[in-house]
C-alpha cells in the first residue's frame, strides 16, 4: 500500500546538540585510535626508533595518560560534555600538552608529531562556538611548538634551522582555525537556514492535510491499477460510511461504486468526462465525481474528486419553488374570494328548505371541495410566507412525550400513538414549532392510513441513532398498506396524494420544513414491512 512521505517534526536546538554530539564522537574515537597509535609505534620493532628516542619514559607515560584519558572519554559519551565549553577548553588543552611532550621526546619537528595538532586545532574552530576561545587553541598550540622548538634548540638537540619549519607550522595553525571557523560559520548559517525551511514544510504539510481531511470535497489518489491509494475523511463519509477510514486504502474503486469505476476508467481511455450523478446505496444521497491526472508520468495515478450532490439539487429545486411559490400565493390571493363567495352561497342554499335531497347531495359536494381547496390554499400561503426557523436545542425524550400527549389531547378521539425512544438524554438542533409541526402531520397521515388498512387508528414514533452518519433519526410507522414503488419518487412532490381527501401539500411542507433545519425527511418500509416516515436530524456536538 503506498502512502504519503510523512515528514517529521523539526526541532533546531535538539538538531544542533545531536550534530556537536556526533562531531565529539568522532574526535573522541580519533583520539582513541591516535592514543593507540602512538603506543603500539613505541613497541613495535620497526617504529620504535621513530619514537621517543629522546627520553623514551616520558613519552611511554605520556602514551599511557593520553590513553587512559581517551578511554575516560569514551565512556562518558552518553553525557552532555560537548556541550560544556569549560570541558571543552580542558580537553584541548590535554591534547595540546600530549602533543607537544610527545614530540618532546621524540626530537621535536623532525618527528612529524606536531602536525597532529592541526586535527586538534581543526576540532576546536568546530566544536567550540566561541570564535576567541577557538582561536585561543590555535594560539596556545603555537606558542607549545615554538617553546618546545626553542628548548630543543637551547639543548643542542636542533639547530636553528628547526625554527623555521615550526613557524611554518604556526601560521598552518592559524590558518586552519581561521579557515575551519569561516566554515564552521557558513556551514551553521547553512543549517540554521535549512532547518528552517524544513519547519516550513513540516508545516505546510501539516496543513495541507488538516485542509484536505476537513474539506467536504471527497478527495482519492488512485493509481494505475485502479487502486485507491489514499482517500480523506469526506471521502470516505460519501463512498464507504459504514466503515473506518483506516482500512480504505487499498481497494479497488469498483468496490465503492460500479458507476463510478466505470465513470473513472471511461475518462481515463478517452480523456473525456461527462459528470453524471450517480448513488452508491439507495439510502445515500447522489455524488457526482470529477477526475485530474495527478502528474504527467508513466505512473497513471490520479486524483478524483468526489461532492456530495444534495446541494445542487435542493438549489435548483429552491429556485424552482420560489418562483413557483410566488406565482401560486399569487394565484392564491386571487382563488380566496371567490372562493369564499362559492361557499358563502353554497352554504345559504343548503339553508333552503325547499331544496330537494339531490340538490342538497349536490350542495354538500360543493362545500366539501371547497373546504378542500381552501385547505390547498392555505398550504400554499404558508410555503409562500416561510419564515427562517429558530433552531433550539431539544431533549428529545421528554419533548417526545410531552408532544404526543398534547397532539391525543387535541385530537379528542380515540387513537394510539405508541412512543419507543431509549435516549432520554439525546440532545438534537431543530425549531421546536417547525418538529411539531413536521411530526404532526406525519401521524395525522399515519392514523389516516392505518385506519383505512386495519380500521382502527394507530401509529408508532421509534427513536434509532445512525452513528455511522451521527444522525438522530425519528420513525413514524404506521399500518397502512404503504406507497408502491411507482408513487415514491414524487411522494414528496407539491400536489400528489394518494388519498382522495387529501390536498398533496403535507408532506411536501413536512420535507421544507425539515431541509431548512438541516434535517432529512424520507420513506421507507420497516423489516416486517410497516410503512414508516423517517425524520434525520443532526445529534448536538458532546
Amino acid at each position: 500500500m503506498t502512502r504519503p512521505a510523512i515528514l517529521s517534526p523539526p526541532a533546531a536546538s535538539s538538531s544542533a546538540s545531536t550534530q556537536n554530539a556526533g562531531l565529539f564522537r568522532v574526535y573522541v574515537g580519533y583520539r582513541s585510535l591516535l592514543s593507540v597509535v602512538l603506543l603500539v609505534m613505541l613497541i613495535s620493532p620497526n617504529t620504535r626508533q621513530l619514537v621517543g628516542m629522546l627520553n623514551p619514559q616520558l613519552y611511554l607515560g605520556v602514551a599511557v595518560v593520553y590513553l587512559a584519558t581517551s578511554i575516560a572519554l569514551m565512556g562518558a559519551l552518553a553525557t552532555q560534555w560537548h556541550n560544556n565549553l569549560s570541558l571543552l577548553f580542558a580537553i584541548f588543552l590535554v591534547d595540546i600538552a600530549a602533543i607537544t611532550l610527545l614530540s618532546d621526546a621524540s626530537g621535536g619537528m623532525v618527528s612529524g608529531l606536531p602536525v597532529l595538532l592541526i586535527i586538534t586545532v581543526a576540532a576546536s574552530a568546530v566544536l567550540i562556538p566561541k570564535r576567541t576561545i577557538a582561536t585561543l587553541i590555535a594560539a596556545l598550540s603555537v606558542l607549545a611548538i615554538l617553546a618546545d622548538t626553542v628548548r630543543l634548540i637551547s639543548t643542542g638537540t636542533l639547530g636553528i634551522s628547526a625554527l623555521f619549519p615550526a613557524g611554518l607550522l604556526g601560521v598552518l595553525l592559524f590558518g586552519v582555525s581561521l579557515m575551519v571557523q569561516i566554515i564552521a560559520v557558513r556551514l551553521g548559517r547553512v543549517e540554521e537556514l535549512a532547518r528552517n525551511r524544513a519547519a516550513d514544510l513540516y508545516n505546510l504539510q501539516r496543513l495541507n492535510e488538516q485542509i484536505v481531511q476537513h474539506m467536504q470535497t471527497g478527495i482519492l489518489l488512485v493509481g494505475s491499477d485502479s487502486k485507491v491509494r489514499v482517500m480523506n475523511k469526506s471521502a470516505t463519509n460519501l463512498l464507504a460510511p459504514q466503515r473506518p477510514l483506516t482500512v480504505e486504502q487499498g481497494r479497488q474503486l469498483a468496490e465503492y461504486s460500479s458507476d463510478l469505476a466505470y465513470q473513472f476508467e471511461h475518462w481515463r481511455d478517452t480523456g473525456l468526462h461527462r459528470a453524471k450523478p450517480f448513488k452508491i446505496t439507495d439510502d445515500t444521497p447522489p455524488v457526482i465525481a470529477h477526475f485530474r491526472q495527478l502528474q504527467p508520468s508513466a505512473s497513471g495515478e490520479a486524483l478524483v474528486f468526489v461532492e456530495d450532490y444534495t446541494p445542487v439539487t435542493q438549489y435548483a429545486q429552491s429556485l424552482k419553488l420560489t418562483s413557483l411559490g410566488r406565482l401560486t400565493a399569487s394565484i392564491a390571493h386571487e382563488i380566496r374570494n371567490p372562493l369564499g363567495a362559492i361557499s358563502h352561497a353554497a352554504q345559504l342554499l343548503d339553508e333552503s328548505p325547499e331544496l330537494a335531497d339531490a340538490d342538497r347531495r349536490m350542495v354538500n359536494i360543493v362545500m366539501e371541495n371547497s373546504v378542500r381547496v381552501n385547505q390547498i390554499v392555505e398550504n400554499v400561503m404558508q410555503i409562500s410566507r416561510r419564515e427562517a426557523p429558530k433552531p433550539e436545542y431539544i431533549q428529545l425524550g421528554e419533548w417526545l412525550q410531552g408532544f404526543v400527549g398534547d397532539y391525543l389531547d387535541t385530537l379528542n378521539r380515540p387513537a394510539e400513538v405508541t412512543l419507543i425512544c431509549d435516549y432520554q438524554d439525546l440532545l438534537v438542533e431543530f425549531d421546536p414549532e417547525n418538529l411539531r409541526r413536521v411530526l404532526g402531520n406525519l401521524l395525522d397521515n399515519a392514523l389516516r392510513h392505518s385506519q383505512l388498512a386495519t380500521d382502527k387508528e394507530s401509529a408508532r414514533i421509534e427513536v434509532n441513532m445512525d452513528f455511522a452518519t451521527h444522525q438522530c433519526c425519528i420513525d413514524v410507522i404506521d399500518q397502512g398498506a404503504g406507497v408502491s414503488a411507482a408513487d415514491q419518487g414524487r411522494l414528496f412532490e407539491p400536489f400528489f396524494t394518494t388519498v382522495q381527501e387529501g390536498s398533496g401539500m403535507g408532506l411536501y411542507l413536512c420535507k421544507e420544513l425539515c431541509e431548512i433545519n438541516n434535517a432529512a425527511l424520507s420513506y421507507r418500509t420497516t423489516e416486517e414491512g410497516e410503512s414508516c416516515f423517517r425524520v434525520a436530524l443532526n445529534q448536538r456536538a458532546q
